[in-house]
């Protein structure tokens, strides 16, 4: 539930950031009849959206066998992919998406296509609506009734601090945001590239190098319980929903798992450690 809960609630909050930051800007210079436009784009890409995730449920429900492996796994590592690059699109530009937002609004504006600014709305919705059904449908496979709460919870607790922020009663700064996030979403993207390399292993794409590194998932206790490392246990469960932890995992699983680590989580921490120091060294010029 808490990593459903986690990528809903930054999916959700960035479209909201955006929305919020188009929204405040046509106010600013008086075109207020320009929100009917946002909300065009707003309720296309919400519809859009919905009609995503039936696909994906309509495909996923017809598949067994191998082909259903492969398809979980193509889905692991596509989520993978799109988390990975939204993690790094927004390590290197959170401190401008404000700015080139309102850019876009002043061409749409200057070239008479108000349209531009129901696409603008839709594009900032409908991309994050796609990511949220791509990340959770791999996690509505293994446990769809913590995944739709969580969802639910996600939503609700945005709906909440959106109405906070819009009214000012509170200020949210967005390149510590998901500069914080960025942490929990490696930790959960690095799961995705594992689940996909597991269920390639099954499927017989990837070898295994040595099937079980180590094995924490003995039989179930005699009351049908099982030991909290396992992965139907009290953690393990809980660990595979966050970050696709597996009881007995293959070695290219490991390997893919802790190279997706070392490789995306230095690149990222490099890039908030240079922009703290920009940001350190503007606040506090050198004579």
């Amino acid at each position: 539930m808490f990593a459903s809960f986690l990528i809903t609630f930054r999916e959700a909050l960035e479209a909201a950031l955006i929305i919020g930051i188009i929204a405040a800007y046509v106010a600013k210079i008086g075109r207020k009849d320009l929100n009917r436009y946002i909300n065009i784009g707003v309720i296309v890409a919400l519809i859009a959206s919905l009609a995503v995730a039936l696909v994906f449920k309509t495909v996923y429900g017809e598949l067994e066998g191998t082909a259903e492996q492969l398809f979980e796994g193509a889905a692991a590592l596509a989520a993978a992919v799109v988390l990975t690059y939204m993690i790094l699109w927004m390590a290197n530009n959170s401190r401008q998406v404000k700015g080139e937002m309102q850019e876009k609004i002043d061409l749409s504006i200057s070239k008479g296509q108000t349209f531009g600014i129901a696409a603008l709305s839709f594009i900032a919705v409908f991309r994050e609506g796609v990511e949220t059904v791509l990340f959770l449908g791999t996690l509505a496979i293994n446990d769809p009734v913590d995944t739709i709460f969580g969802f639910i919870v996600g939503v609700s607790a945005v709906i909440a601090l959106s109405f906070i922020m819009f009214k000012g009663m509170f200020r949210l700064d967005v390149s510590k945001f998901f500069r914080y996030t960025s942490v929990l979403l490696i930790l959960f993207s690095a799961g995705l590239v594992a689940t996909g390399v597991h269920e390639f292993n099954e499927a017989g794409i990837i070898p295994e190098g040595i099937a079980n590194v180590w094995d924490l998932n003995p039989p179930p206790n005699p009351d049908g319980t099982y030991p909290p490392l396992h992965e139907k246990g009290l953690i393990g469960a809980s660990l595979k929903a966050l970050m696709g932890y597996n009881g007995n995992p293959s070695l290219t699983e490991v390997m893919a798992y802790l190279g997706y680590w070392i490789i995306i989580g230095t690149f990222v921490y490099r890039t908030y450690k240079i922009e703290t120091q920009e940001k350190d060294g503007s606040r506090y010029p050198q004579d």
